[in-house]
């Protein structure tokens, strides 16, 4: 593909996603109640409602409570109902693979002062990275992830994942070859973030912020596109 349309299309999916995620909390989808299938359900309706040319598209992936932590992944938990003030991630990536786009966003089932506070320092962390990112010329891997935990503990959080994000290529964890630390955003990168790929292409990057509050177990994400906005 064209790398002019690649890039193109990266940015299309991720407004796409972002225009979903912004109706999906003006409707309150995400709400104390509800299985997290059933809300990854009613987004999909709302998918099909919003983008009528795209029937068939893939359902997000919803975790709420537990499920948000590294240690409670979508397959070691059996599907649970939303709790009050639980955290909820909406990852719409699936929605949107065939823009190659990742997406994630974190919502609150309730009203609770420090989880609203976690909420709210996602996008702001998720900003100062990716602006320290567009600063300085070159960075690594390692350096951005660096920043991006000297940025949580300053917040009063912590990284809760090993990297702080991938190249847009690169599959979701579960299937991703551990072996290949430049293809990531983490403490093993020592290459430059802006390269050209073993591919021959040019590199683009999901930067992905993973926050939490590990003595009182709750956490949540915020992912998008991190040289192309």
């Amino acid at each position: 593909m064209d790398e002019r349309l690649r890039a193109l299309g990266l940015v299309e999916g991720q407004r796409a996603a972002r225009d979903l995620f912004a109706e999906v909390t003006a409707r309150g989808l995400i709400a104390p109640g509800w299985l997290d299938s059933e809300v990854a359900s009613r987004i999909g309706e709302l998918a099909r409602e919003l983008y009528p040319r795209v029937p068939h598209r893939p359902l997000p992936v919803v975790r709420s409570g537990p499920r948000c932590m590294p240690s409670g992944s979508p397959g070691s938990i059996d599907d649970r109902a939303i709790e009050p003030d639980d955290m909820v991630v909406a990852d719409l990536g699936p929605m949107f693979a065939g823009y190659g786009t990742l997406f994630a966003r974190t919502a609150v089932a309730g009203r609770a002062p420090e989880r609203l506070r976690l909420v709210d320092d996602l996008p702001k962390i998720f900003t100062a990275v990716r602006d320290a990112f567009h600063a300085e010329l070159p960075m690594t891997g390692r350096q951005l992830y660096a920043e991006a935990e000297v940025l949580a503990v300053k917040a009063g959080w912590v990284l809760s994942a090993r990297h702080a994000g991938r190249l847009t290529s690169m599959p979701p964890p579960e299937h991703a070859d551990g072996s290949r630390p430049e293809a990531w955003i983490g403490p093993d990168n020592d290459r430059p973030l802006r390269r050209t790929t073993d591919e021959g292409r040019q590199a683009h990057w999901t930067l992905e912020i993973h926050l939490a509050d590990e003595h009182r177990g709750f956490g949540g994400s915020y992912t998008g596109l991190l040289d192309l906005a």
